[in-house]
């Protein structure tokens, strides 16, 4: 009976033991990683903000293909919500805050866990870049979770992997987001031309995009500074394209309203008489213009059109990319020159 009486009285210690042990653990926790992903924190911020884009890179649910998910009728933005079920095990995020393009922040349930802060921090970087900070932090942890957590996974160790793997897929989707393009051969039409303010300069191929967008700059400054209406979006003008010697005449150009006496001599005047044409629109990053021209002018081929020899070729841009972050959102156009139906068998 004694020794009965003793082991109770170990027991009863090591209960003792073992619940202060457990009531001196940390009352609160907080998680964080942080990974630098190459796009800029305004296309980052858009995919983030909206939850119709989070199952694609959630870490509790973009892998689960049994999961039931819920969307909020307004799936951006404060007060939209986000749940899933997976096998009965449920989990929600409410956005309770956002600043524009810099932070996220959100209330986070997960099946097990206590209610948490899940903040998002987007901070821009010189190269173009940005680093995103994803924290869970939550208090006054109930003592059960205390418990659970102190003979189980830390929430170190269970969270920080979800924390790194939504990173990792975040970066992946959002790369993929800005990769999506579509070429659209339109077929035969008219452009109306009219007049335009060029500059006109050759270079190698491997240096056409920095000289044309420099070219564009210089045209497009003269008319601002000169308070010249432009007419309509900025062109390019192939004058030459010569493959075989590794070299483009182009014509950087800024439409007008009417015919400009430039002040400049690098700065002239042109008029476009209008032409029939077969014009092509691509939708998405302008380093995918070599292929929309493949199409265009295959379409010419396959069609038996002919391009007008020295007519008019355009590459026209609906946006530029320091307006449109995200390269899937930038337009263009091209416009070749054909001969009308009855020039072709004259």
């Amino acid at each position: 009976m004694k020794g009965f009486k003793y082991v109770l009285f170990l027991l009863l210690m090591l209960i003792i033991g073992v619940s202060i042990y457990i009531a001196v653990q940390p009352n609160s926790f907080e998680v964080t990683r942080t990974k630098t992903i190459n796009a800029p924190q305004s296309v980052i911020y858009d995919n983030v903000i909206d939850f119709k884009n989070w199952h694609s890179w959630s870490p509790w649910t973009s892998d689960k293909q049994e999961t039931e998910i819920t969307l909020s009728e307004n799936k951006k933005g404060i007060g939209s919500s986000y749940q899933w079920n997976t096998n009965n095990e449920l989990g929600s995020i409410t956005t309770t805050d956002a600043k524009l393009n810099t932070l996220i922040a959100q209330e986070l349930q997960l099946h097990k866990f206590p209610k948490a802060d899940l903040n998002m921090i987007f901070k821009a970087n010189d190269d173009g870049s940005t680093d995103v900070t994803w924290t869970v932090t939550s208090e006054n942890l109930p003592f059960k979770f205390k418990m659970w957590s102190a003979f189980t996974e830390s929430t170190e160790e269970k969270i920080g992997p979800d924390l790194e793997l939504g990173l990792e897929e975040l970066d992946r989707a959002i790369q993929a987001e800005m990769k999506v393009y579509s070429i659209t051969v339109e077929g035969i039409t008219e452009h109306s031309g009219g007049y335009y303010l060029y500059n006109t300069t050759s270079s190698k191929f491997n240096d056409f995009d920095e000289k044309m967008t420099t070219k564009l700059g210089e045209v497009g400054a003269y008319a601002i500074t000169h308070n010249i209406s432009m007419a309509g979006k900025p062109f390019i003008l192939y004058n030459k394209w010569d493959a075989e010697n590794d070299a483009i005449i182009f014509s950087a150009c800024i439409p007008t309203n009417s015919k400009i006496l430039s002040e400049e001599p690098e700065i002239l005047t042109g008029k476009l008489e209008s032409f029939r044409t077969v014009k092509t629109v691509l939708k998405g990053d302008y380093s995918n213009m070599q292929e929309a021209w493949d199409k265009t002018l295959n379409y010419i081929a396959v069609n038996n059109l002919e391009v007008i020899e020295g007519g008019p070729m355009l590459q026209t841009y609906l946006t530029l990319p320091e307006n449109y972050p995200n390269p899937a959102d930038w337009r263009a156009e091209i416009y070749v020159a054909i001969k009308q139906a009855t020039e072709l068998y004259n």
